[in-house]
């Protein structure tokens, strides 16, 4: 497979790993660090270090999770980078999910006003979607991705080896991502989803997840228009994570909550952007058939609520949302109410 051209960057696949050694050879960097955690370090960093060879680099370690994509985390990162004697000329490899790629690009493109980074994403999820696209970022006070920069890396190395390193339910998270891929953008590639489990992913469908993200990325580099069309599903879906998060002692992985977010955002595509009820029956059948029942209780929703009014897309006070005209086309900036949102909520309680 051909990289993928991205804005200032490329999307290797084939030999991605030796594409990095060759990249790094030629760069010549002061300093090389590798951002990992205690399971990427384990599972991932031996193929990393076989494919770079006599490469020397310096290790930072975070611990995994959610819980720790925030500013303290990076504050740890900055002090290591300094004490490791990091300079502009340094790079940053993030070696992990979509925690470390979030966060690990944002602390490289903040300290010293911003040092090259690479991603090299272990996960489905950050292989198809967090990984692509120059967002960077970390949460704060319960609310996902709040803080941030644009800043593109200078490459992307995909290597689909990283994914039998995961969990069932790992790879069910980041599925998540690849069939919202075929809901705003690609009817065809979601048609074909929908005869596999995500253990079964192709390369090739891996591959065209990622072509689609970086096509809308492309077009709108700065989500000024078409790129919200990606946060179809997220709205609702951030919020339940991020309660979750809080409440739970089994907290949802992300693919898990934006899957609960597909559905009710369906319900509000139908309601509100012409979605037929046909093709809403066919996605919540869809996500029924491989994501497991949430208990969703009505004492939350005021708390959702004020999780979504933080969100980072919304705009005089009203809550944005990214929704369907049809599978495969999706409209953005549509605004909805608070009882629209309830009734959203209800209906994903009734289809439980």
């Amino acid at each position: 497979m051909k990289p993928i051209e991205s804005i200032s960057y490329s999307v290797f696949f084939e030999s991605s790993l030796q594409e990095l050694s060759a990249f790094l050879n030629k760069k010549k960097y002061s300093k090389v660090f590798v951002l990992v955690d205690s399971n990427t370090e384990i599972h991932c960093l031996p193929a990393l270090q076989e494919a770079l060879g006599s490469i020397e680099f310096d290790l930072i370690e975070v611990t995994p999770g959610e819980e720790n994509k925030n500013i303290d985390f990076c504050i740890g990162i900055w002090r290591m980078l300094l004490d490791f004697g990091a300079d502009r000329n340094s790079i940053m490899i993030n070696l992990g999910g979509g925690v470390i790629t979030d966060m690990g690009g944002f602390a490289a493109s903040t300290f010293k006003r911003g040092i090259d980074f690479v991603q090299v994403p272990t996960t489905l999820l950050s292989q198809v979607d967090a990984s692509v696209g120059g967002k960077t970022g970390v949460d704060m006070e319960n609310v996902k991705n709040i803080i941030g920069t644009f800043t593109q890396p200078k490459a992307v190395y995909i290597h689909t080896g990283f994914l039998k390193t995961l969990s069932d339910r790992e790879l069910r998270s980041g599925y998540a991502e690849v069939i919202k891929h075929g809901l705003i953008y690609d009817a065809s590639l979601f048609e074909k989803l929908k005869g596999i489990v995500p253990k079964d992913l192709s390369d090739e469908i891996i591959y065209r997840s990622i072509e689609i993200k970086n096509e809308v990325v492309i077009t709108d580099p700065f989500e000024k228009g078409l790129r919200k069309i990606l946060n179809y599903g997220h709205t609702i879906g951030h919020a339940i994570e991020s309660y979750s998060l809080k409440h739970d002692k089994s907290p949802l992985l992300h693919g898990e909550a934006i899957a609960i977010g597909f559905i009710c955002e369906a319900f509000l595509s139908e309601k509100k952007n012409g979605l037929k009820k046909e093709e809403l029956s066919e996605i919540v059948k869809t996500i029924q058939n491989t994501y497991p029942i949430y208990k969703l209780n009505k004492t939350s929703y005021s708390d959702l609520l004020e999780i979504m009014k933080n969100d980072k897309k919304n705009n005089a006070g009203q809550i944005s949302f990214s929704l369907l005209s049809e599978i495969g086309k999706c409209g953005y900036d549509i605004y909805c109410t608070e009882e629209e949102i309830f009734e959203s909520l209800d209906y994903y309680i009734s289809c439980s």
